[in-house]
């Protein structure tokens, strides 16, 4: 083996171990960072790995794609808002999608004839999983957007069309894994699979976005992992295989967390309009009672024990600040200050962590639903900032509401909860929830930023314990 070739493989190995620990220090809160400094020094040794490899013969093209790139993405790292997120996650899996979709097509033009059937087969794969994937994340990122209407977009035969398409798509791979020089139909099954990806992301509502996103990010791993099979490129392999594999992973947990398989998320047109107008014209029947800031404060103010619930909401507000200096002034007034997260709150996995750490809030404040649960029957107030279908007790009391069955944090169990929220429009699944009717809620209605701010004015001119 040549020099080089005996650096590339040195190289690579190094960035697949930088992966894989990365990786698992991604596990945890505390090491999440270190965990990401590890996998970006992993992505510069692979990229300065391939730069080695005898097959380049030109680094032109190459240091062009490196700049652009390095702009485009510096310019999104800075510019992005943490509320974004989920809309630039839903992006970059498209890029990465696109970028292993244009290799295997590059390739296949190139060398179809010259490849073994192991190669054509990985290459079809890489290609067919790649161009639904860059659609499918398109339409996630026009939904989060609110380009496209967050609920599912569905139309009679939708579901015949999606299996028909599924159908021709694999039929035209197979063909084209077995029959070398048949181009039009490679590429038709190209067309066919980017089609497919529309469909198959528009019947789905925003409620079940964040399993959608986490599905997306385990096709473009396995579309990568395919990649790195036809090219014979094992740093491609070990990449795309960890992120294809986590993905999944996470995909699972995300649906165990709602209690849903994912067949269901896929195909179950979860939050339709219809029940969206349905929970308007109930909800406008029932009373509930608002507050004021003033009343909220004082509320606070004799409280021992307070548990912070977030939810899409405080990232719509951009409120995750003002959360912070509020849960900063009840610690410093002796109050046992605890955030509990859902595991499918907002829009991506992992959501409300984010926005909370982005905030400087401490990780052990934060508690996941298993280990907060049992603390609402001691909590004094619990404090709700846009979150709905994740606290409505109607995920165990109603057996025909599309939720039912779906663990909730047990918000209503707390002595009084207060519920920061702009009206009373339904969350994603579109429906009623009966945690704004019940005694011991209370309704503060406005923008959550806002609300927040008037409320941390109001308790910081009190003396603690005013109203004990």
């Amino acid at each position: 083996m040549s020099l080089s070739g005996t650096l590339v493989g040195l190289t690579w190995f190094a960035a697949s171990m930088l992966f894989i620990f990365g990786l698992r220090a991604l596990g945890s809160p505390r090491t999440a960072r270190r965990g990401m400094h590890m996998a970006e020094l992993g992505m510069a040794l692979a990229i300065g790995g391939t730069l080695l490899h005898h097959e380049i013969v030109s680094l032109t093209g190459i240091a062009v794609g490196l700049a652009v790139g390095a702009l485009l993405g510096s310019a999104i790292a800075l510019f992005t808002p943490m509320t974004h997120m989920p809309q630039r996650t839903a992006l970059s899996h498209a890029f990465g999608a696109l970028a292993a979709a244009l290799v295997g097509i590059a390739h296949h033009g190139e060398h179809a004839l010259a490849l073994d059937l192991v190669q054509r087969s990985a290459l079809s794969f890489e290609v067919m999983f790649g161009s639904l994937t860059v659609t499918g994340s398109l339409m996630a990122f026009a939904k989060l957007q609110g380009w496209l209407p967050g609920r599912p977009i569905t139309f009679r035969g939708q579901r015949a069309l999606n299996l028909a398409l599924f159908a021709a798509i694999a039929g035209l791979a197979l063909y084209a894994v077995l029959s070398p020089g048949a181009a039009t139909q490679f590429h038709l099954m190209v067309l066919l699979a980017a089609l497919f990806g529309v469909t198959l992301v528009l019947p789905i509502g925003a409620a079940d976005m964040p399993v959608v996103i986490a599905l997306l990010n385990a096709y473009a791993g396995l579309a990568a992992s395919a990649t790195g099979f036809a090219l014979e490129n094992s740093i491609l392999i070990v990449a795309g295989a960890l992120d294809g594999a986590s993905g999944l992973i996470l995909s699972i947990l995300m649906c165990r967390a709602m209690n849903r398989p994912i067949t269901n998320v896929l195909f179950g047109a979860f939050g339709k309009l219809a029940a969206t107008e349905q929970g308007e014209s109930a909800e406008g029947a029932r009373a509930v009672q608002s507050t004021s800031p003033e009343e909220a404060a004082l509320l606070l103010d004799g409280a021992e024990r307070v548990v912070i619930v977030p939810g899409y909401g405080m990232a719509v507000s951009q409120a995750q600040h003002q959360v912070k200096k509020l849960s900063d002034l009840l610690a410093e007034r002796g109050v046992d200050v605890r955030f509990a997260i859902h595991p499918v709150a907002g829009r991506m996995p992992g959501h409300m962590n984010v926005l909370l750490a982005e905030a400087g809030v401490e990780y052990d404040r934060l508690y996941d639903m298993e280990a907060i649960n049992d603390a609402f029957a001691r909590t004094d107030v619990a404090i709700v900032i846009g979150a709905n279908d994740v606290v409505n007790p109607a995920a165990r009391t109603q057996q025909s509401s599309p939720i039912y069955g779906m663990p909730i944090l047990d918000v209503e169990r707390a002595r009084s909860v207060l519920v920061l929220k702009r009206s009373m429009s339904p969350g994603f699944a579109g429906i009623e929830n009966e945690l704004f009717h019940r005694p011991n809620t209370l309704m503060l209605f406005g923008d959550a930023t806002k609300s927040l701010e008037h409320l941390t004015g109001e308790l910081k001119a009190m003396a603690p314990g005013k109203s004990a």
